[in-house]
């Protein structure tokens, strides 16, 4: 039960920091990319049902990254591991979205700033679970 807990405090930390980087890279499109490249005009986003599902999507996502990295770095001090899981997470969903913007018959680029956003995303989730875990926020998982 111990071990639940804590991979359900290291999801809810993976969940909260995608949230938050979703929420700043919605911003940074909305009021950065989309305002001064206008090959990137695609990625202006409101507040909408569309916001909103995309959000609870990326912020599930982390929430499984965050159960799902914790069991991956376990003790362990190899930055291989660390950055293949970040790497796992974040080019399955970018990739699915570079393939989404292929076949759309639509400019590429917006797909590939989504797509380095979200390795970006669960980068940031990888270094706040680490903090945790320095922090004893959130133990590592022992593989003994």
């Amino acid at each position: 039960m111990a071990e639940r807990l804590e991979s359900l405090k290291a999801g809810i930390i993976g969940g909260l920091s995608v949230c938050f980087a979703f929420a700043i890279a919605s911003l940074l499109n909305t009021l950065v990319l989309a305002k001064y490249f206008p090959a990137l005009a695609s990625l202006q986003s409101n507040v909408n049902w569309y916001w909103w599902v995309s959000g609870a999507i990326a912020t599930f996502a982390g929430l499984l990254f965050g159960v799902t990295y914790r069991y991956i770095i376990r003790s362990d001090k190899n930055p291989q591991l660390k950055a293949g899981g970040v790497l796992a997470f974040g080019l399955v969903r970018g990739l699915t979205q570079i393939e989404l913007g292929w076949n759309s018959h639509s400019t590429i680029w917006p797909f590939v700033v989504l797509a380095f956003e979200s390795v970006l995303w669960f980068g940031i989730a990888a270094i706040a679970l680490d903090v945790a875990i320095q922090l004893r926020w959130v133990k590592p998982f022992s593989s003994i």
